[in-house]
């Protein structure tokens, strides 16, 4: 909870009971009851706007002061739902420039960009406008400072699918791809838009699988890049263990010593699909998918050693299951 911010000037900052514009309203004091479990220690200037604040709403007051009360409202606590609401039905009964708002809510997101509240304030103020104009230029501005922002991204990827704005964005994920490779939120991204454009076609899904790989080969320790090509298999007809491309790779890379955990993972995963669905390479057996458990567990993935001895197990029951079935049938 913040004291009065840059907005309201906290050294002139003038109690709401000292302002002779606002003594014909009774301030509502907060009901914590008389012994509450947990007694929130609020600042005076927080005590007196909100006593303030929920006397207007109980009077449903639509006015100016209102609206400027709201503003020291949201800067004391920006999370209040109920304030951003109540200043939205201010804006609408005086009919204020939505776009004074939109200025204003802005310089608010650079000082809270990582709060749900002030991102659906301007989600709001945009559908009002149905102006999408500024915002992905907006949301850049903040993943230049926080490339993995969780509300810019869920706001860009709204405005993008509402408004059709798909154009250029391959070209700008692949720009933050190529600064971090590890950015997981631009790995989502980029599918995100081909999911929701061109679908994964064939031809689309083979030249992802090249953009994929080559990315692996640089940094084989990074699981953003091992995802993506796992959500791009889902689409591969026959699932992960069918796609040559991709097992060739793989079982180059395994043959050069390489141990990532997340190459380990995905050979894993081939091999239990091999033996669950009787498709895919014949390398991909029930003895090296339990090595490599034994691997993960004891060396390469330790901190989710537990996992590897639940798939372990699962691999040894569906071994003993397969043996059963050979058997019925001879």
């Amino acid at each position: 909870m913040s004291d009065v911010s840059s907005d309201e000037n906290e050294t002139n900052h003038i109690l709401y009971r000292d302002r002779p514009e606002w003594k014909d309203i009774t301030p509502l004091k907060q009901d914590d009851a008389e012994e509450p479990v947990v007694a929130i220690d609020y600042t005076e200037a927080f005590m007196d706007c909100y006593d303030y604040f929920r006397a207007i709403v109980q009077k449903k007051e639509i006015s100016e002061r209102a609206l400027e009360l709201t503003q020291t409202a949201a800067s004391l606590n920006p999370a209040n739902y109920t304030v951003w609401q109540y200043r939205r039905d201010i804006l609408k009964g005086l009919k204020k420039d939505l776009y004074e708002e939109l200025n204003y809510i802005e310089k608010v997101i650079l000082r809270q960009s990582k709060n749900y509240q002030v991102w659906h304030h301007r989600k709001i103020l945009v559908e009002l406008l149905q102006d999408p104009s500024k915002e992905k230029a907006f949301t850049e501005t903040v993943l230049l400072k926080d490339a993995k922002n969780y509300h810019a991204w869920q706001h860009r990827q709204w405005v993008i699918k509402t408004f059709k704005l798909f154009d250029g964005e391959l070209d700008y994920v692949d720009e933050l791809i190529s600064t971090d490779v590890r950015n997981n939120s631009a790995w989502n991204q980029r599918y995100f838009v081909i999911n929701n454009t061109t679908g994964f076609t064939e031809e689309i899904l083979d030249k992802e699988i090249d953009y994929t790989l080559f990315h692996i080969k640089n940094v084989t320790e990074n699981e953003s890049a091992w995802n993506y090509l796992r959500g791009l298999l889902l689409h591969n007809k026959g699932g992960l263990s069918t796609n040559k491309k991709v097992t060739e790779f793989c079982n180059t890379l395994y043959e050069s010593g390489n141990r990532s955990p997340f190459l380990l993972a995905i050979i894993v995963d081939m091999c239990f699909e091999c033996i669950t669905e009787g498709a895919g390479d014949s390398k991909y057996t029930l003895e090296l998918a339990k090595q490599l458990c034994e691997d993960l567990i004891n060396k390469y993935d330790t901190i989710r050693a537990n996992y590897w001895q639940h798939m372990l197990e699962m691999l040894q029951n569906s071994g003993k299951s397969n043996d059963g079935a050979s058997t019925s049938g001879n």
